[in-house]
């Protein structure tokens, strides 16, 4: 207030001098303003000497942003290494000095900060109203996309259907008859050929099987010989797709076209509406043959015998157990979510572990000596008990000995984690441990990829694949979730984290006994911006028969 008085006053008396000298003055005058208010700028810490990208008045840090978007998760590590606290803040265009608060994001790789979001205070860090909006139109109501009353059905369901034995045994066999009878002999028609095909499609394909069979007991055969272009399939890819990039727009543009049913959002909902139709199918199929089952109209089946999947498995609590009624709507939500986390995830996961290993075949080596030995003792068991096991099948028992495979795993998921940022919505003001202060309804996040990739935590070689790091006598030794916190941790942890391993070891275990894997010298993987961290335009490789 008192410069523009002063500026007022200024002004007035510039008119009583000569026209030149005033006009000179008053150049003067206005660039003294404009470098004062640049200087004011430059070292404002909501602005200039912001902890993080540089935020400009208007448009926050879009700029930046738009420029870096294709290594978007390197540009945000880059800036987090440089903050003591491993906690930066950016915004949206339109945020003033912290005045909009939904218009800020503070991301950190602080493991302190982590466990305090997703353990300590968790009740002020749901999922963000924003998130939910972007991800509702496909995901619902399901586990991954609600708080409160509503995720606490779901999340206490769910843990007692994934920590039963029953239900890891028969993903266990889903896994390995996908393996066995579809993807080894996929890849032997290959090596025989010589062509070079797209790895990551066909663990993709490999994925979307196992899980539809897991949820809805349902197999889309997406990875038979002639690799169909499945309807669904192509739904539900083209459905996460659309619904990824609403988080790259401002919410009142898709809003607008959602609610005039143009452009994308028209596609979305066509898609959205192709997944609808074949869940409520499944859905109404599965009811008719359990009223069936528990009148006794059917014999000799029953609710455990032939309906082991995740649908059947909701659907046969008794009335009792269940903390609400789980409507068709509910179901399809609570399926295509576990749809969603179980087949991207692990298909990225093992797309960037066989990257790795095809540049560090020390490690491909290990691993396989590994793997020899355990069926060296099996061979020999066999042959005593009169036994023929195939060499690409493997107990759980037998995974469970693979602790250099299950170190390189992890080390693979340390660098390259299938969900690279997980963002929360700060509820009430609050102060994380590293004295960030988080203003109410401001987006908070945490970032797996970027603390994967801090020395402070990892050490100098915190860029090197390293399995030996998870080691110690030859036994595997997890690290605090706090710290690897790519399956979340506290009460959010993932619930399917002990079977994506188990897919992903058995998997590995099972390929790396037929085959190697060559990419071309000049390729050099890049990440695509989705839901989850896909290698961008998929993983060519050249496929070998072990000699």
């Amino acid at each position: 207030m008192n410069i523009l008085v002063m500026m007022d006053k200024g002004f007035a008396l510039l008119k009583q001098l000569n026209p030149f000298v005033s006009n000179a003055i008053g150049i003067a005058l206005f660039v003294i303003i404009v470098v004062n208010l640049v200087y004011i700028w430059w070292h404002h810490p909501l602005y200039g000497k912001n902890k993080g990208p540089k935020v400009y008045p208007v448009v926050g840090s879009l700029v930046q942003f738009l420029w870096h978007r294709s290594v978007v998760h390197d540009w945000m590590t880059d800036h987090i290494k440089n903050q003591p606290t491993m906690t930066i803040r950016n915004t949206r265009p339109g945020g003033f000095a912290g005045t909009l608060c939904r218009s800020c994001m503070y991301t950190t790789a602080n493991p302190e900060n982590v466990e305090y979001i997703l353990k300590t205070n968790f009740e002020n860090y749901p999922k963000g109203d924003l998130s939910q909006l972007i991800l509702g139109d496909l995901l619902g109501e399901g586990i991954f996309n609600v708080n409160g009353e509503l995720w606490k059905v779901q999340r206490k369901s769910a843990s007692r259907e994934f920590t039963s034995k029953s239900l890891r045994n028969f993903m266990h066999g889903i896994v390995q008859a996908e393996l066995n009878d579809r993807l080894i002999p996929l890849l032997a028609k290959t090596c025989s050929v010589g062509a070079s095909i797209d790895l990551q499609d066909l663990l993709m394909r490999f994925a979307f099987d196992s899980i539809c069979k897991l949820g809805f007991g349902v197999d889309p055969a997406c990875l038979d010989f002639s690799l169909p272009n499945v309807e669904f399939a192509q739904a539900f890819d083209m459905g996460t797709f659309l619904t990824a990039a609403r988080s790259g727009r401002y919410a009142f543009i898709w809003r607008m076209k959602r609610a005039l049913n143009v452009g994308r959002e028209r596609k979305l909902r066509e898609v959205v509406r192709q997944i609808d139709e074949f869940a409520m199918s499944v859905i109404h199929t599965r009811r008719k043959q359990l009223i069936e089952i528990t009148s006794g109209r059917t014999r000799s089946e029953s609710l455990e015998g032939q309906h082991m999947d995740l649908l059947s498995r909701f659907m046969g609590l008794p009335a009792q157990e269940k903390e609400r009624t789980f409507s068709d709507g509910f179901l399809r939500d609570i399926v295509i979510n576990f749809i969603l986390a179980g087949r991207d995830t692990t298909s990225a996961g093992l797309s960037w572990f066989f990257w790795l290993l095809s540049c560090n075949r020390h490690v491909e080596g290990t691993i396989r000596t590994e793997i020899a030995k355990i069926i060296k003792f099996r061979v020999h068991v066999d042959s005593k008990e009169g036994r023929d096991n195939p060499s690409t099948s493997f107990t759980y028992e037998e995974l469970k000995q693979m602790h250099y495979l299950h170190a390189a795993v992890t080390e693979s998921l340390r660098l390259y984690p299938p969900v690279p940022l997980d963002g929360k919505m700060a509820l009430e003001d609050d102060v994380l441990p590293d004295g960030t202060h988080i203003p109410k309804r401001t987006g908070v996040a945490y970032h797996p990829y970027a603390m994967g990739r801090m020395e402070k935590l990892w050490g100098a070689d915190c860029l090197e694949f390293k399995p030996e790091r998870w080691l110690k006598d030859g036994v595997f030794v997890p690290e605090s979730p706090y710290k690897f916190a790519v399956f979340q941790a506290g009460p959010r942890v993932c619930l399917g984290k002990d079977f994506a391993m188990l897919q992903m070891k058995l998997v590995a275990a099972g390929l790396l006994t037929q085959f190697t894997f060559s990419v071309p010298e000049n390729f050099k993987p890049t990440y695509a911006l989705s839901l989850t961290m896909p290698i961008k335009n998929g993983l060519p490789v050249r496929v070998h028969p072990l000699t």
